[in-house]
C-alpha cells in the first residue's frame, strides 16, 4: 500500500507566513540535530494535507548561513512529508531572469561553506555518498511547469541556481563570475536543502522567485524596497502556482 502524499511547502523570504491555508494545529518538532527554524504548521489547501515550515523563523531571524537546515529537513521528514516544494527568493543574472520572473531550475553549483550539509557526517550517520548529478527532482518539478502552464503563469523551466553564502548581497564581479560559470539565479538558501532532501530520499523542487536583478544588472544599487515590491507581487503567483500543483489529478 502506498504512503500518502503529504506536501511541504518551505517558505523564504518574503513567505514566512502561507494566506489560505486552513490551519490544523502548529508543532514544534524535536529532533536529534536539534530545533528547526519555526513551528511546522499542519494544514490543508484546497482540500489537499500540507506541511508548512518559514525556512528563516517566523517572525524572520535567521540568516542563511546560520539556519539549521538538517533540522528542518528532518523534522520534515519525522512527520511523514513525501514531497518538498522550497520558495526561494533570488536575484536575476540572464537576461530573462528580470523581477518578478519565475524559474524552476534544474542545477545547482553550491559556493556556501561551513554549512552542515550532510547528514552522513560519521557521528549522526556513517559516511555515505549520495548521487547529486540531478539535485532536483524531475517528476516534481515537472508537475510544477506544467501546474504554472495550467494557469497560464510564465515560468522557465531549467536553469542553474547559484547557492552563496550571504546574508550579504554579491558583487557585480562576484555576479560576473557566477555568469561565466553558467548560472541563471543566485540565491542564499538553496544549500544544502536540495542535498539533505536527497539524502533522506524526499523528492525535493524548487520555484526560485526573482527579486531583484542581480549586483551590476541594472543601473543603480539594489535597494531593499525593490525587493520587497517584488515580493509583494511575484509571492501570489508562486502561491497560485502551488495551488494548481495541488489540485491536479
Amino acid at each position: 500500500m502506498s504512503q500518502p502524499t503529504l506536501t511541504a511547502i518551505i517558505g523564504g523570504t518574503g513567505l514566512t507566513q502561507y494566506p489560505g491555508l486552513e490551519i490544523e494545529r502548529e508543532e514544534l518538532i524535536d529532533t536529534p540535530l536539534g530545533a528547526p527554524s519555526a513551528p511546522l504548521i499542519f494544514a490543508s489547501l484546497h482540500g489537499q494535507p500540507v506541511v508548512f515550515i518559514a525556512r528563516h523563523g517566523h517572525p524572520h531571524k535567521f540568516p542563511p548561513n546560520k539556519i539549521n537546515y538538517r533540522a528542518n529537513m528532518l523534522a520534515l521528514q519525522q512527520v511523514g512529508v513525501t514531497h518538498i516544494i522550497a520558495v526561494n527568493a533570488v536575484g536575476g543574472i540572464t537576461p530573462a531572469m528580470g523581477a518578478e520572473a519565475i524559474c524552476i531550475p534544474d542545477q545547482i553549483i553550491d559556493y556556501t561553506f561551513g554549512r552542515d550539509d550532510t547528514y552522513f557526517d560519521g557521528v549522526f550517520k556513517p559516511l555515505d555518498h549520495v548521487d547529486f548529478s540531478y539535485p532536483y527532482d524531475g517528476a516534481l518539478s515537472e508537475k510544477l511547469f506544467a501546474a504554472a502552464n495550467s494557469i497560464e503563469e510564465k515560468v522557465q523551466m531549467g536553469g542553474v541556481y547559484a547557492a552563496t553564502q550571504g546574508p550579504r548581497l554579491e558583487t557585480v564581479a562576484e555576479i560576473l563570475r557566477l555568469e561565466k560559470d553558467g548560472c541563471h539565479v543566485v540565491g542564499m538558501t538553496g544549500m544544502p536543502e536540495a542535498v539533505l532532501a536527497r539524502e533522506l530520499s524526499i523528492p525535493y523542487a524548487c520555484i526560485a522567485l526573482v527579486v531583484n536583478p542581480a549586483a551590476g544588472k541594472s543601473e543603480g544599487v539594489i535597494t531593499m524596497d525593490d525587493i520587497y515590491l517584488a515580493l509583494e507581487h511575484g509571492v501570489s503567483k508562486v502561491q497560485k502556482i502551488i495551488s494548481a500543483y495541488l489540485q491536479q489529478d
